[in-house]
């Protein structure tokens, strides 16, 4: 499962309408409904402000591979 479909899952077991995790979040609808429908990549800080309304967390992870 990708990270747009985590999100979604998540938003729809705490029963939030994309509308007011837009609202929650101070995002817009329309990036929302995009990044759920795989159209669009957010930037770094609205993948924060989604997770942190739906009480998750990112963590990214540097993996170094050698040549």
């Amino acid at each position: 499962m990708n990270l747009s479909q985590e999100l979604k899952q998540r938003r729809e077991q705490l029963g939030i309408t994309q509308e007011y995790l837009a609202e929650l979040a101070g995002v817009g609808l329309r990036t929302i409904k995009a990044f759920e429908s795989g159209k669009a990549n957010p930037r770094l800080e609205t993948l924060n402000k989604l997770a942190e309304v739906l009480g998750m967390e990112l963590v990214w992870t540097i993996i170094k591979i050698n040549p």
